[in-house]
């Protein structure tokens, strides 16, 4: 499936993916056609958007700011093809001003009492973990409908994302003035989507991109950048690694709890039922609120780690946690393939290439135990 994805949509290109979205939405419900209705003009506003960067870099109403981030884009661009393996295929070689904040609004959902996300079908793509709209409206509206549902939600908003190759993926407002080396890693990561997707499995997809990304930006910045932007990347990577173990330890508690059989108490059984619930909610509360002890704790290590603060202070949930699972859980097993692979780029992408053509289930145990194997 991978290699058929990754070949046809080169062969292919903007038509179809626009046929599949369109036969789609007319082969659903009404609810849905809108879903995929929205997606095609929020693509095709993009697309139709589009400036190429010479020609902005001619704009004499273009800010030089611009002009320099688009320079640097165009050289982490070659870096990535050059030194990564990546496709880069005329991808970031033109500009969007969306507009907006994001460019996107994920929407993640979990039951009450369970870490297991929901996932939605796409055309080609299969079975995600988020559903995405071009409006924070649609995104919120679609949250509050599995609300009342019972569902925990969670939308986040996202300044970048792969089309696959499907078309020719543009710079965007949304990130263009990050700090240099998550400016790389955003172009690093989405390549790396480019590079390899497998069908149906969020886990996979993220983790490999998070790798090439963390990979890539380290060799961006030991040929490229000064020192201090090293440091500055380094650091980063201990606090989110210790930040992600945080979240780990959460999800364990967190799971034991819903895995355990509610017992019964009280004279009836709708007490009993009300009074468990009760104190499971109790509990989850508890957990969430130790999170955000500990967080506390965390950040005092770490004064200028700004960037989880936002996202911890905000409502935390079970859609909050699935977020975050669906990005680091295999990293780990990633990093040793990847130490493993000698730090070679085509052998890296060779060997998780392998890996995307078994089983889920199989993929994940073998990255599972890499990382176990490392212990």
């Amino acid at each position: 499936m991978v290699r058929w994805l990754e070949a046809f949509s080169r062969r292919r290109g903007r038509g179809l993916c626009l046929a599949a979205m369109l036969a789609a939405a007319l082969l659903a419900g009404c609810r849905t056609a809108g879903y995929y209705g929205q997606a095609i003009r929020g693509q095709w506003q993009i697309l139709a958007g589009r400036q190429p960067i010479p020609k902005v870099l001619d704009d004499p109403a273009a800010g030089e700011s611009l002009k320099q981030r688009l320079q640097l884009v165009t050289r982490i661009r070659q870096f990535a093809e050059r030194e990564l393996k990546l496709p880069a295929n005329g991808h970031y070689q033109s500009y969007v001003d969306v507009g907006r904040r994001h460019v996107v609004w994920n929407v993640y959902a979990a039951p009450e009492f369970s870490l297991e996300a929901k996932t939605w079908w796409y055309p080609v793509v299969g079975r995600l973990k988020y559903r995405g709209y071009f409006s924070e409206a649609g995104a919120r509206e679609c949250a509050a409908r599995l609300a009342r549902q019972g569902y925990d939600t969670y939308v986040g908003g996202v300044d970048a994302y792969s089309t696959l190759g499907w078309f020719r993926d543009p710079v965007l407002n949304t990130f263009i003035h990050y700090p240099e080396e998550e400016l790389a890693g955003v172009i690093f990561h989405e390549l790396a989507h480019q590079k390899l997707f497998c069908a149906g499995d969020t886990d996979f997809n993220e983790a490999f991109a998070t790798v090439v990304e963390e990979t890539g930006v380290r060799r961006w910045l030991q040929s490229a950048g000064p020192p201090e932007l090293a440091r500055r990347h380094e650091e980063s990577l201990r606090f989110e690694d210790a930040f992600q173990r945080l979240l780990a330890q959460t999800r364990q508690q967190l799971q034991e709890l819903y895995a355990a059989r509610p017992g019964r108490g009280g004279e009836n059984g709708a007490d009993a039922d009300e009074s468990t619930l009760a104190a499971r909610r109790r509990r989850k509360a508890e957990i969430f609120s130790a999170l955000q002890n500990d967080y506390a704790r965390l950040r005092a290590h770490w004064p200028t780690a700004t960037h989880r603060d936002r996202w911890m202070t905000s409502h935390l949930n079970n859609a909050k946690l699935a977020s975050q699972d669906a990005y680091y859980r295999l990293v780990p097993g990633f990093r040793r393939l990847w130490e493993g692979q000698g730090n070679d780029p085509e052998a890296f992408h060779r060997a998780a290439g392998s890996l995307a053509h078994l089983p889920k289930a199989e993929r994940h145990r073998r990255l599972q135990s890499l990382e176990d194997n490392s212990r």
